[in-house]
C-alpha cells in the first residue's frame, strides 16, 4: 500500500508540475500590450498580442505570398545597406507562425549597423559578397565578441536579444538573407535609440554612461540617424 501510495504521490506531482510548466504567458509580438478593463469605443482601439485572425473560409493563397524579394535594393544611405523586411505586415499568413524573412543589401563598405531583435533569433546565409558579421554577450558574459568573416553560403547565427552587425568587407555589393524567430521579431538599431530617441534622453546621463563630455553628447544627438528597419 506504501508503494501505491508513493507511486500515486509522484503521478500527481508530475501532473501538476507539468501543468505549471505548460501554463505561461504568450511570447510579446510588439513592445508591449497595454490592458484595458472597458470595452472599446471608437476613440479607443483594441490590439492583440500579434493580429486578428481571419475567418478561414476567406483564407486564399495570396495570404501566405509575398513577391520581389529577388530584386536588389538602393544602398545609397548613410550606412550604405537597405534590409527588406518580410514580416507578417507583408505576409498575413505568418500570424501566429512565429517566423520571418529579410533580405540586406549591401554597397561596398556598407554596414547594418548594431541593433538587436527583442523578440527573435536570427540565422543569416550570405548569398554574395563577403561579410564580416559578429554580436557581443551579455553583461554577465563580460560582453564578449562572437565574430566571423563569412564567403557566399556561410551561415551564422545570432542569439535573441543579443546586439549584433553585419559589415561588407567585400570589393564589391554583397547580399544577404536572413531568417528571424517572429512574425515581429522587431529591431533596435543601438545608435538611433540611444542618440536618436524622440524625445532626447537627457545628455547628462549619455556624458556619464558614454564617459565623454557633454559637448560630444550634444553633436551626436543633433545628427540625423537613419532607420535600416528589419
Amino acid at each position: 500500500m506504501k508503494g501505491v501510495h508513493f507511486l500515486t504521490s509522484t503521478v500527481t506531482i508530475l501532473a501538476f508540475t507539468s501543468f505549471l510548466v505548460s501554463a505561461y504567458d504568450p511570447s510579446p509580438l510588439q513592445d508591449f500590450c497595454v490592458a484595458i478593463n472597458n470595452p472599446p469605443s471608437a476613440v479607443q482601439a483594441v490590439f492583440v498580442n500579434g493580429k486578428f485572425c481571419k475567418d478561414p473560409k476567406f483564407v486564399t493563397a495570396n495570404d501566405f505570398f509575398f513577391s520581389g524579394l529577388q530584386i536588389a535594393k538602393s544602398t545609397v544611405n548613410p550606412v550604405g545597406s537597405t534590409v527588406t523586411a518580410v514580416n507578417v505586415d507583408q505576409i498575413a499568413g505568418l500570424n501566429t507562425l512565429g517566423i520571418s524573412l529579410a533580405r540586406i543589401d549591401f554597397a561596398p563598405n556598407g554596414l547594418n549597423p548594431p541593433h538587436t531583435h527583442p523578440r527573435g533569433s536570427e540565422i543569416l546565409v550570405v548569398l554574395e559578397g563577403t561579410l564580416y558579421v559578429g554580436f557581443v554577450t551579455s553583461n554577465a558574459d563580460n560582453n564578449r565578441l562572437i565574430s566571423k568573416v563569412l564567403n557566399k553560403g556561410d551561415v551564422f547565427v545570432f542569439p535573441i536579444g543579443l546586439i549584433h552587425f553585419q559589415l561588407n568587407v567585400g570589393y564589391g555589393n554583397a547580399v544577404a538573407l536572413a531568417g528571424l524567430g517572429s512574425q515581429n521579431p522587431g529591431v533596435i538599431t543601438i545608435a538611433n535609440a540611444v542618440f536618436g530617441s524622440k524625445h532626447p534622453i537627457n545628455p547628462d546621463v549619455l556624458a556619464k554612461a558614454f564617459q565623454v563630455d557633454n559637448k560630444l553628447v550634444d553633436y551626436l544627438q543633433k545628427q540625423f540617424w537613419y532607420e535600416n528597419n528589419q
